[in-house]
């Protein structure tokens, strides 16, 4: 089954909360599924780059994509790490992710000091 990249940020979008739950892993894991694919889970964001690889997405260079899936490791305080996807606008995790500029992918604050490794996933 092909992944509906449209669907999968329809559903972030449809489920964001006003703001941070703390759950972004599960709404993002909900938004792919929404889109046409399994995917396992995994007890923290950080971790699931591999899971993502498994059912075919890929790392994704350059301007982010409806669909993108970004993965971003922990910040201090935050040892879950963060991911989120794209709507074709804003990234969108267990809330809409409004920051402006190029780091609008980072959660918060710490994200944005710390700037930790990520990587940005695509279905293709």
């Amino acid at each position: 089954m092909p992944f509906d990249k449209s669907s999968a940020a329809t559903y972030a979008d449809n489920h964001a909360e006003s703001h941070s739950t703390g759950n972004c892993a599960r709404h993002v894991r909900k938004a792919i599924e929404s889109g046409g694919i399994s995917l396992h889970h995994a007890h923290y964001a950080k971790d699931y780059g591999p899971l993502l690889e498994a059912v075919g997405f890929r790392q994704a260079i350059g301007d982010p994509q409806t669909g993108d899936v970004i993965v971003i490791q922990p910040a201090p305080g935050n040892p879950a790490g963060h991911m989120a996807i794209f709507d074709g606008s804003i990234w969108v995790s267990d809330f809409k992710q409004t920051h402006p500029g190029p780091q609008g992918f980072y959660p918060g604050a710490a994200y944005r000091q710390s700037q930790p490794a990520y990587k940005i996933y695509r279905h293709n």
